[in-house]
């Protein structure tokens, strides 16, 4: 079982917000995410900064902490200038950059280009499409392509990533289309249960779970994969209670997810006046002392220790 962090770009790099990443690093955080957003909720109207360069900018100051969007969306991004910032953040953080995809949803982002919103069934077709280009583009030199939404000509991204064939995609996915697309797709699967639950009703949270966790073992047998071929990671932060009371709660929090298969559990850098808000000192005293009361716990022998890469462990390693 790891332990990730995500942090909002609320804070000017100089004025606090770099030094997270840095800290988030000497805390010893398996990987550390952003959200790729415009703008996000009731933090609208406050500071916030683009995942991109805030990225890069962590890429520049950290060495071995892992980074990555939780998650990207076609809300307002096109593949193929996407895919050249990608293959530009795997190269500029030495093959550290994990991509969290999700179809996205009908908050600010989606009408911000001046379009209005699409209708569920075509946000989860143009979802498909998009992660289908954006695999190719990432993982061929050039790529030409005439899609219903999004089209390539000629695409070049050379000389492609570090990490191969590939930076690993670590898909949101809860109902069954978006998890067909994880177990084609994905080296990961995030889910943060289901948002429209009660806070603190862990019953019904954990039912969630299970039953996700099961839709997903299913649609992994459909593509002929094993349940072992794709990592686990639980955001939380937005239902199934008040895991960063305590370590005590925390380490009782993803025990039990772990004993589903969860592989990785991702909180929230305490953000002031907000929906996460909590105790910073208690944060920090679960990231240093929860994973060594983790340890060895997350899937058993089920789990893969890196993601899994159908072209080989070989192909894997940076160039």
């Amino acid at each position: 079982m790891r332990l990730s962090t995500v942090i909002l770009p609320t804070r000017r790099w100089t004025e606090g917000g770099g030094r997270r990443w840095l800290r988030a690093e000497e805390l010893g955080f398996h990987a550390a995410y952003t959200y790729d957003h415009l703008a996000w909720r009731n933090l609208r109207d406050r500071t916030w900064f683009g995942a991109v360069p805030t990225l890069a900018a962590a890429a520049a100051a950290t060495r071995s902490i892992r980074l990555g969007t939780l998650v990207a969306s076609p809300n307002f991004r096109h593949p193929v200038p996407f895919a050249k910032e990608l293959m530009s953040l795997d190269d500029l953080s030495g093959g550290r950059v994990t991509l969290g995809l999700g179809a996205g949803a009908n908050g600010f982002d989606a009408t911000a280009l001046g379009q209005a919103p699409w209708p569920p069934r075509e946000r989860a077709a143009r979802f498909e499409e998009f992660t289908e280009l954006l695999d190719r583009l990432l993982r061929e030199p050039v790529v030409s392509y005439d899609g219903s939404f999004y089209r390539a000509h000629e695409a070049r991204n050379l000389p492609g990533c570090l990490q191969r064939p590939r930076l690993p995609f670590a898909m949101a996915a809860t109902g069954p289309r978006g998890m067909r697309l994880a177990a084609r797709y994905g080296q990961a699967w995030v889910t943060l249960g289901d948002p429209r639950l009660p806070d603190g009703d862990e019953e019904r949270f954990h039912a969630t779970l299970v039953e996700q966790v099961r839709n997903l073992d299913k649609a992994l047998a459909e593509q002929g994969r094993a349940a072992r071929d794709i990592e686990r990671i639980l955001l939380t932060g937005f239902t199934g209670g008040d895991p960063l009371r305590s370590v005590d709660a925390f380490v009782d929090f993803a025990g039990r997810r772990a004993e589903l298969g969860f592989t990785e559990i991702v909180v929230h850098w305490p953000v002031e006046d907000s929906v996460f808000a909590a105790d910073e000192r208690t944060f920090e005293r679960i990231a240093s002392r929860a994973p060594a009361q983790l340890a060895g716990l997350g899937g058993g022998d089920a789990r893969a220790a890196r993601p899994h890469d159908p072209a080989g462990p070989d192909e894997r390693r940076p160039r």
